[in-house]
């Protein structure tokens, strides 16, 4: 069967350090039809990330660097790629995870058994420097609705893939900066589709903070509580429950 082009979006601010074993694990991709197309959100970092990316784009085609001239957060960085991209499938990487190498290749078989426009995968949650597992393995539902993602949201970025094909490519809201920015992106998409289906094998490792694990938590209650109530325009009642679905789904998603 015809491999058909995944074209991957990779917003990176500061990045240095990780993105070369991010870009690794692309390229070890079983699946090799790809353009991996990283977004330098105008790190002050003296030209370092750009580097490390240009070390391997001078030797691979198939990763595309694009220097945004001004900072645009996390939002603007993924709208810059998709803009660019060609590929029939997107797929969302952020620069510091790691796909396992069957990753798109599974992911796309999947996607094809269902005939789904998106699909996800389970993760490992891992520390940023160590690699040692924080938190045990996140394991997705068989399926998402619009209403399930009112009560919490099992998609994370470097998980998805989806085919323009089946749903029209959308772009990030940037006024929501990077906060909840990713979480409003896939409401808006399922104002086209039904469901979206989850695979419970485990194919990506997200680096995490250690920190970030017993985080304060209230930090994000206010920004979610905008979505639910000024973007979804919920109202009063169903915005607080769903406020108050989200906070007990996610205790429970960080319980070590």
């Amino acid at each position: 069967m015809e491999e058909m082009l995944v074209s991957i979006i990779t917003p990176m601010y500061k990045g240095a350090a990780l993105v070369g074993e991010t870009i690794k694990s692309v390229q070890a991709q079983s699946y090799r039809n790809w353009e991996m197309i990283i977004v330098d959100d105008c790190s002050p970092d003296n030209g370092a990330g750009i580097a490390e990316v240009n070390k391997y784009a001078q030797n691979d085609q198939r990763v595309h660097l694009i220097a945004s001239k001004e900072n645009r957060g996390s939002s603007g960085a993924r709208n810059i790629a998709l803009k660019a991209a060609k590929g029939r499938y997107i797929a969302f990487l952020d620069s510091d995870d790691i796909w396992h190498p069957d990753f798109l290749e599974k992911q796309i078989s999947f996607m094809n058994s269902k005939n789904a426009p998106l699909v996800f995968s389970s993760y490992r949650r891992i520390d940023e420097i160590t690699k040692e597992e924080i938190l045990r393995p996140f394991i997705v539902p068989p399926t998402v609705t619009y209403r399930s993602l009112l009560k919490t949201c099992p998609i994370f970025p470097s998980t998805a893939i989806y085919d323009t094909e089946k749903t029209p490519k959308i772009f990030f809201n940037e006024a929501l900066g990077s906060m909840r920015d990713d979480y409003v992106y896939w409401l808006t998409m399922f104002q086209d589709i039904k469901t979206g289906y989850g695979n419970p094998e485990i194919l990506v490792d997200y680096r995490m903070r250690k920190s970030s694990v017993t985080n304060n938590k209230t930090k994000v209650i206010r920004p979610q509580w905008n979505v639910l109530y000024h973007v979804e325009k919920l109202g009063l009642l169903k915005s607080a429950y769903y406020l108050c679905c989200w906070g007990w789904i996610s205790y429970r998603k960080y319980r070590k």
